[in-house]
């Protein structure tokens, strides 16, 4: 399992669809926002948490295709799933191989570029632990996608559809934690809310996405 991990880590960096496309992604969009809405402060962060929050689940989105694409085309994926190790552990690995390159920077990233949308100081703590709390539920339920759809043409686009109406709880529940904190109200609610999506998908996804495999590699 280890060396899984560290196999998966090093295809993310050597194949572009790491952290430094995410990033980029990232960077764009919260750069574009000024640009369309003008340079009027109280604007800014008022949108502040939802562009922030939106533009880190699309570019989680973009390398999602990458987590089983690989293996399956050079053939590693059906080695695993006759392997003695269990396909739910090697889903979960790379579950996590994919937020450590993926959702991690954006998580650190994401305070830097709050300060383009004038986000308030007191969101920024709780920007980056809403992240810190809901971007591993946007790598476990990618994953889930990406077994749904390996060994599919072209399956970049169904997986898209499939993941992103899964998303939709983790975003309105992580945009919420920052705009109460923005508004000067308690976030607890919508952070504990965050929390068990994060715990319930990491716990339960693994076993769907590995029997989502098994089905297609039939």
């Amino acid at each position: 399992m280890i060396a899984l991990f560290r196999r998966d880590l090093q295809l993310a960096m050597r194949a572009g669809g790491g952290f430094g496309l995410a990033l980029a992604f990232f960077l764009i969009v919260v750069t574009l926002v000024p640009f369309a809405l003008g340079p009027d402060r109280e604007t800014l962060a008022a949108v502040a948490a939802g562009v922030l929050w939106l533009g880190a689940l699309l570019a989680c989105l973009l390398s999602l295709d990458r987590i089983f694409a690989l293996d399956f085309e050079d053939g590693a994926l059906e080695l695993l799933a006759t392997a003695p190790i269990p396909l739910e552990g090697v889903a979960a690995v790379k579950a996590l191989a994919h937020w450590l390159t993926t959702g991690l920077p954006l998580t650190l990233a994401a305070p830097v570029l709050g300060v383009l949308l004038s986000l308030p100081a007191g969101a920024y703590g709780w920007l980056t632990l809403s992240l810190a709390i809901g971007t591993p539920a946007l790598s476990v339920i990618g994953t889930f996608g990406a077994g749904l759809t390996v060994g599919i043409k072209r399956g970049g686009l169904l997986m898209s559809l499939i993941v992103l109406p899964l998303y939709v709880p983790t975003l309105i529940f992580g945009a919420d934690i920052v705009r109460r904190a923005t508004d000067g109200l308690d976030p607890t609610a919508p952070l504990i809310l965050l929390a068990v999506i994060t715990l319930a998908s990491a716990a339960l996804l693994p076993f769907a996405s590995a029997a989502a495999i098994r089905i297609n590699l039939r």
